[in-house]
């Protein structure tokens, strides 16, 4: 049995991204010649922190800042994302654990392990952005299948700049992709997507978005209203072009998550990583 563990980070709120994860998971399952499970931990609501028994982990995004707040649940994520390091550094520990973190998850992360600075953006990123790629990433199996740039959707208040070249360093991370180039904006371009280590892996942005579930979020009529007035109505209807376009979002879907799920369920079956690319379904 592969078995994987979703912790969900969203406090209760609503929202399309635990649908978009389960999907990815469902698609995976059908296509595996090993029996999938995968279990749901609400860790902000009630506190739920998976063990050590999955061999696979998604911790997805959510509402609220990436700063510790002195909530029981705080102590239990950071314990958790530290022991999953831990463990696989162990030598003696031959099944290591595979950890995907997810926006407010990815912003955390880097916080805890200080890694880069954490802060609050002047302004709400929200819609459909190019993610550049760095060299790091040329060879990262979980973006086997990604053009440079690749398409992303981008939703957060906060960001991760700055990164500490000696802290990366020091764990052995490597930075796989910046925001979009913005040659008339003087402010320093966000990380993306961070290669913690060979078993752990975070993005700023939402690898499980898929256009439905974006397409219906826009269907209210709220949600529109706010958008043309926050970014004009053409950046609306650009967004929209980007969502429907297949070599964008839906090809962002269709590669990061799958192929992490792919590098895990090999690792499980041959006890190694497999070497650059990720091996076929």
């Amino acid at each position: 049995m592969f078995k994987i563990a979703i912790l969900d980070m969203n406090n209760g709120v609503q929202n399309e991204g635990m649908r978009c994860i389960r999907k990815i998971i469902d698609n995976f399952s059908r296509s595996s010649t090993t029996p999938v499970d995968y279990q749901i931990f609400d860790v902000r609501q009630n506190n739920e922190i998976p063990d050590l028994g999955f061999d696979a982990y998604i911790s997805t995004g959510g509402p609220g800042i990436p700063f510790p707040e002195g909530k029981p649940w705080e102590k239990g994520f950071y314990n958790f994302i530290d022991s999953i390091h831990d463990y696989n550094l162990d030598r003696r520990n031959k099944h290591k654990k595979h950890l995907f973190l997810i926006c407010h998850s990815y912003q955390m992360a880097c916080y805890h392990w200080q890694l880069a600075l954490v802060s609050k953006r002047r302004s709400s990123a929200f819609g459909v952005f190019p993610a550049h790629k760095t060299h790091y990433a040329l060879n990262e199996p979980v973006f086997e299948g990604l053009h440079d740039p690749f398409w992303v959707i981008d939703a957060r208040d906060y960001q991760v700049t700055q990164p500490s070249l000696l802290a990366m360093e020091m764990m052995g991370a490597k930075i796989l992709c910046f925001e979009k180039i913005r040659p008339l904006v003087n402010l320093e371009r966000a990380v993306m997507a961070i290669r913690f280590s060979p078993y752990i892996i975070g993005t700023q942005f939402h690898p499980e978005a898929d256009a439905e579930g974006m397409l219906r979020h826009f269907s209210d009529q709220g949600k529109q209203d706010l958008v043309v007035k926050t970014h004009g109505e053409s950046k609306y209807y650009e967004m929209l072009r980007h969502m429907n376009h297949p070599d964008k979002i839906a090809l962002t879907e269709s590669v990061i998550l799958p192929n992490f799920l792919k590098m895990a369920a090999y690792y499980k079956e041959h006890g190694k990583l497999p070497r650059n690319k990720v091996v076929q379904s």
